[in-house]
């Protein structure tokens, strides 16, 4: 399937006037996204909140189907959340951890996640092992299946990182975990609408994502795939009487799909918002999208490697969306400012965002630059022609 880029642009009107390059922070949002939140605001103020989402509930509740196609998951095991943040950390902190279990991690695990672990660490007495990476960079599947004992009790890794383009081998890390009975959780933040995911074929029991990345979705929107078979064996940490029923006195009753992680109070408009983009994702394909997102990366690296002093960050054998470097003599926040100047929007990345991953490369915050499918080559080459610009004599 070919992707009509002339129709994307005219439905992302900002594409007119922006070279936009930062996608791995929070894309620019289609038409009819916009429109869908929107709408139902203009609905809210003319009918009330209440009225507003009993109009709407069936779309609204088909924002779960359009979740469950976009992972090849049913809808019962999908939860909608505020934020990506929050489903990881739903998931996360309703398994049980002790003295001496072990949570294996990947080098370029997250800020916001590690520091969870951290914190379980500190309460329970549960340790945090990192799982070396192979020569390209990605996590060592054969240093993984080393590492695995009694005393795992979760393996929990960062798929695509936020400071650069590896893709971790999140399959085969399922493969192993499914085979020592271990739960998996993915963070699958940057992966979500640049490439495909198929949570059968990676073998995860929980995936969290946002909508406001790849997927093009609006701020503040998030989900969390909770695998059926392992559903039933958690308890999120906080429940209110949407999540669990108070079914007498002295009872309540957990709900018996992923709804159980979410709460009763949410922002419908942008829960509209967010199905309107995976819907629009879906409709153009994944498979597409992820060729063409990786023809751009590419076409940008193979131009950052012929300017002086730029050096390119990215790891991982096939890397995807997010291109990192950085420029001798210029600081990754100057060029981005001088990008901005000449209407191209990039962003940066600091260190403390993975520190393992920086501090075991001796990385100084580095400029990212994330194209999507909208963009076009010659916006590529734009950035490339300003960087040269920029580049020591």
């Amino acid at each position: 399937m070919l992707i009509d880029i002339d129709r994307i642009r005219a439905d992302t009107p900002a594409a007119s006037r922006l070279a936009y390059l930062h996608n791995a922070g929070a894309a620019l949002m289609p038409t009819r996204v916009i429109a869908a939140m929107k709408g139902h605001i203009d609905l809210e103020s003319e009918i009330g909140g209440y009225a507003a989402a009993d109009r709407e509930s069936d779309r609204l509740e088909a924002v779960y189907s359009s979740v469950a196609r976009l992972l090849n998951a049913a809808p019962d095991e999908i939860a909608l959340m505020e934020n990506a943040t929050v489903a990881w950390q739903m998931a996360f902190y309703a398994l049980p951890f002790a003295k001496g279990d072990r949570i294996l991690t990947a080098e370029a695990e997250y800020a916001a996640n590690y520091v969870a672990f951290l914190q379980v660490a500190r309460r329970t007495g549960a340790v945090i092992d990192v799982v070396p990476s192979d020569a390209s960079g990605e996590l060592d599947v054969g240093a993984l299946e080393r590492m695995i004992d009694t005393r795992v009790k979760l393996i929990a890794i960062t798929w695509v990182p936020t400071n650069g383009g590896l893709v971790n081998p999140a399959a085969a890390v399922g493969k192993i975990a499914r085979a020592h009975g271990i739960p998996y959780l993915l963070d699958a933040c940057q992966a979500v609408g640049q490439m495909e995911v198929d949570v059968a074929a990676i073998g995860c029991d929980m995936l969290s994502a946002t909508g406001r990345k790849f997927l093009r979705g609006p701020r503040g929107t998030g989900f969390l795939y909770v695998r059926r078979a392992l559903l039933q064996q958690l308890e999120p940490p906080m429940i209110d009487h949407f999540a669990a029923p108070w079914v007498s006195r002295d009872t309540y009753q957990l709900r018996d799909d992923a709804r159980r992680f979410e709460t009763w109070e949410n922002n419908y408009a942008a829960r509209l918002g967010l199905g309107a983009a995976v819907d629009y994702a879906l409709e153009i394909g994944l498979g597409p999208i992820e060729q063409r997102c990786r023809l751009l990366a590419d076409r940008l690296r193979n131009g950052l490697a012929t300017i002086r002093g730029v050096t390119i960050r990215d790891l991982g054998r096939t890397p995807g969306a997010i291109v990192s470097f950085t420029m001798d003599g210029c600081e990754a926040n100057a060029i981005v400012s001088s990008a901005a100047a000449a209407g191209i929007t990039i962003g940066a990345s600091h260190p403390s965002s993975t520190r393992i991953d920086a501090e075991l490369r001796a990385l100084p915050p580095v400029v990212r630059a994330s194209p999507h499918y909208y963009n076009t080559e010659s916006e590529i080459d734009r950035l490339i022609d300003l960087l040269a610009g920029l580049a020591p004599r």
